[in-house]
């Protein structure tokens, strides 16, 4: 089969390789997918450029990268129900403490990890699922229902922002969403209620004249730089769901503010969700996506050749939406 790998760290083009290996069979308890699309994250470009603290070297001898995908079930191992050979299905943790992902024809996991897509859902917004998906769901709905809530969603146009911006007005909260001035736009179109620059040096105020009372969830993808933003902007027993700092990976934390509020601080990291969690927000995920409430937004497509290409492209400040492999 055909297949991007990487022995390792460096730039993109310098390290990601088109080759041939052997297509994966399944084990025990496994399925092996026809890989349609692979979803490429920001944390599939710092895997492969090295840059987690800490980590000098990759895991395995050869890493074939990329967590997310989609495809068509092929072959089934011991102990999968022969019925699942032809299901359409997305991936979840395709790469996550493995040495093969998704970036290749083929992929032998977990057959948990292989989720049915429900009827009309198409495999490109699959392969979107896994990280970006999950993320907007557990973010958003990780403490419950948050109908009648107002919720503060920063990033709101990066793939999870998006996601979490038409979860959370679906999931009946009244949405503000901060972006850059030049998406504004697609952002409100999502369906936030009111959008901000999040550079606008009047931000706090802005925030607070649409929600005097302060906001009960923050989705926040900047946390050690918009830590005294929050302060200043969440409600008496709100709650922070962080699931990035990339800015700020050692924030001072004003403890004071954040004491006297009793704010509580949600750090998500979707690849280590329980699996109990996870299939509950599964559940969410496919209910919005059938309804429509949720059209995940695909940025731009490559093909396995491009591989490096698309990895920088998922670096790119101010892209619109995903980033997809085209396999086939």
């Amino acid at each position: 089969m055909r297949a991007i790998t990487y022995d390792r760290f460096g730039p993109a083009s310098e390290v990601l390789t088109l080759g041939e290996m052997a297509p994966p069979a399944p084990g025990a308890g496994e399925v092996m997918v026809r890989l349609a699309y692979s979803g490429v994250n920001p944390s599939d470009a710092k895997a492969r450029a090295g840059a987690r603290p800490g980590v000098t070297k990759p895991a395995f001898p050869q890493v074939v990268p990329h967590s997310d995908g989609a495809g068509v079930i092929e072959a089934v191992g011991e102990g999968v129900d022969a019925a699942r050979v032809s299901e359409r299905v997305w991936i979840w943790n395709g790469q996550w403490q493995r040495a093969f992902g998704t970036a290749a024809e083929y992929i032998a996991l977990p057959s948990e990890q292989a989720v049915a897509l429900p009827d009309g859902v198409s495999l490109e917004a699959g392969a979107t699922l896994g990280i970006p998906g999950l993320t907007a769901t557990q973010v958003v709905f990780g403490g419950g229902d948050v109908a009648g809530q107002t919720l503060l969603i920063a990033g709101g146009a990066g793939a999870v922002g998006h996601n979490a911006v038409q979860l959370a007005k679906a999931g009946g909260a009244q949405v503000i969403a901060t972006c850059s001035g030049t998406a504004m736009d697609r952002v409100r179109e999502a369906g936030a209620d009111h959008v901000f620059d999040y550079a606008d040096p009047d931000l706090a105020a802005q925030i607070m004249g649409v929600a005097p009372d302060g906001v009960a969830r923050a989705v926040e993808v900047e946390f050690g730089a918009n830590v005294d933003l929050l302060a200043e902007v969440m409600a008496p027993l709100g709650t922070i769901a962080a699931y990035g700092s990339g800015k700020e990976m050692a924030p001072t934390l004003p403890f004071g503010p954040y004491l006297f509020k009793a704010l509580k601080i949600d750090i998500t990291l979707i690849y280590i969700l329980p699996l109990a969690q996870r299939q509950a927000m599964i559940t969410r995920l496919h209910e919005a996506l059938v309804s429509g409430a949720l059209c995940p937004e695909i940025g731009a497509r490559f093909t396995l050749e491009d591989c490096a290409k698309a990895h920088e492209a998922v670096m790119t400040p101010g892209r619109a939406g995903a980033v997809l492999l085209e396999i086939a």
